[in-house]
């Protein structure tokens, strides 16, 4: 990884495979802290090299947020929120921002500047932050991994807005991706692909399993999946009911969110 982009992995309570999240230095002087999970030695030591001026996240969940309020007490710096956002904002981190940003807003590093994207579908709140100009760079938050797939799951997760994004950041051509769990993304091209096909099919798996007769979300799980979901069940109904919002806004699917109920399209 480019010298000005630096990554240090936090061990962190959190559901990525991982049992990490990245959290990224960009720049020295100004040097903008992006996602400090926790507070480590490690990350002290980053910290303590460059002249830290702005503390941002990619978005509000717990594993992303956890050392906000240390980094920013410690460093004196400017703290973003996303715009809108900010209450969500002060209620994971317990700092108000003094700043928020939007699609477009410019933080200046000495290593360029850092672009914001707007990428909601994981997180109503989630962003990407693009590095120097040009085919950038892009710290892509929980947006990609290097393997498996993203959690995208209801009542927050939006699936037609996670790959809105996706083919959003796919055609922004970048040279990597920097995500927040696991290695860098060396072929984004390939990547992005492979997680906008992999929400397609498990849509169609979805819509087949309501079609041939599942009736409730538990229903659609056990018909959709084909592997072994033991400790993660909570996360497979969470995605199958976030692709039911999806299909039943398009009218493919009835759906009744109270009854938990599903349907075929009359």
């Amino acid at each position: 990884m480019e010298s000005s982009v630096r990554r240090v992995s936090v061990s962190v309570a959190t559901r990525a495979p991982t049992g990490a999240t990245n959290a990224y230095l960009v720049g020295d002087d100004p040097a903008v802290l992006v996602d400090p999970a926790a507070r480590t030695s490690a990350l002290d030591a980053f910290v303590a090299q460059a002249n830290v001026k702005h503390v941002a996240v990619t978005h509000t969940h717990p594993d992303h947020v956890g050392a906000v309020a240390d980094y920013a007490e410690e460093t004196g710096a400017t703290v973003w929120a996303r715009r809108w956002r900010e209450e969500r904002f002060e209620r994971a981190t317990g700092v108000e921002p003094d700043r928020t940003f939007a699609e477009g807003t410019e933080i200046a590093t000495d290593a360029g500047p850092v672009t914001v994207f707007d990428a909601p579908g994981h997180a109503v709140d989630h962003v990407a932050f693009g590095v120097g100009e040009g085919r950038q760079r892009i710290l892509c938050g929980d947006l990609a991994v290097v393997e498996g797939s993203v959690v995208v799951g209801a009542p927050e997760g939006d699936v037609r807005a996670y790959l809105t994004a996706l083919r959003r950041l796919r055609a922004k051509r970048p040279v990597r991706l920097l995500p927040g769990h696991g290695p860098e993304i060396a072929d984004p091209s390939a990547t992005l692909e492979r997680l906008i096909r992999h929400r397609l099919d498990r849509e169609r798996a979805v819509e087949t399993a309501i079609r041939g007769g599942a009736s409730t979300v538990d229903d659609v799980v056990n018909a959709a999946y084909e592997k072994d979901l033991t400790g993660v069940e909570d996360l497979a109904k969470a995605t199958v009911a976030a692709h039911v919002e999806k299909l039943a806004r398009a009218g493919r699917v009835g759906w009744d969110p109270e009854g938990g109920t599903v349907r075929p399209a009359d």
